[in-house]
């Protein structure tokens, strides 16, 4: 969720079946503020709120997203580039992607 839709939401006080509020603000310094009980991350890389637009992701990532980091890191020399000096390239081989689709769900605005 983007910053600027954090505060609409913490200005909801709506109860649901509990008795607590939809959104809670941090228990200590340093917690995050939780939404339905979860750990509410603001993500820069979400879209503003627009017509058929993915704007808030809600679900457990560490059980629907799947971070794969190979081992090693590959160096390359490269003598020829850059006389008198010695250029090297890394590179370190990292993928993901998402490894069960119930487990996270979006929510998409209508304007």
């Amino acid at each position: 969720m983007a910053q600027p839709y954090v505060v609409p939401i913490s200005n909801c006080q709506i109860a649901y079946y509990t008795g607590a509020y939809l959104w809670q603000p941090p228990a200590s310094a340093g917690a995050p503020a939780t939404l339905l009980g979860f750990p509410l991350v603001e993500a820069e890389d979400m879209p503003n709120i627009a017509n058929n637009a993915v704007s808030i992701a809600f679900g457990d990532f560490r059980r629907g997203y799947l971070v794969v980091d190979r081992a090693g890191v590959r160096i390359l020399r490269d003598p020829y580039s850059a006389k008198p000096y010695v250029l090297f390239y890394t590179t370190k081989r990292v993928g993901g992607g998402v490894q069960d689709f119930a487990a996270i769900k979006g929510l998409k605005f209508a304007v």
